[in-house]
């Protein structure tokens, strides 16, 4: 019985958490080419160390113009931050 009661809960924690992650919708034949994109970031100040593509945004795994430590996903079009 408890186990019933907890699913509804396991449930809402799950999707909240899908939810949490950018999601890009682009077709694949408009976004920028990889070395465009990089290029425009680290005309930002970025540094990348790993590009990869998450949920069709490109993501990056790097440092920002102040050094930080950063995990970012941008639209593969525009190249703004996805959210």
């Amino acid at each position: 019985m408890k186990s019933l009661l907890l699913l509804p809960v396991i449930i809402a924690i799950s999707s909240a958490a899908l939810a949490a992650e950018p999601t890009c919708t682009a077709p694949k034949d408009k976004w920028m080419k990889e070395a465009d994109f990089k290029h425009t970031m680290q005309l930002q100040g970025y540094k990348i160390k790993t590009l990869k593509v998450t949920n069709g945004c490109y993501e990056i795994y790097g440092h920002d113009k102040n050094g930080k430590r950063v995990e970012m996903s941008f639209d593969p079009v525009t190249a703004i931050q996805a959210k």
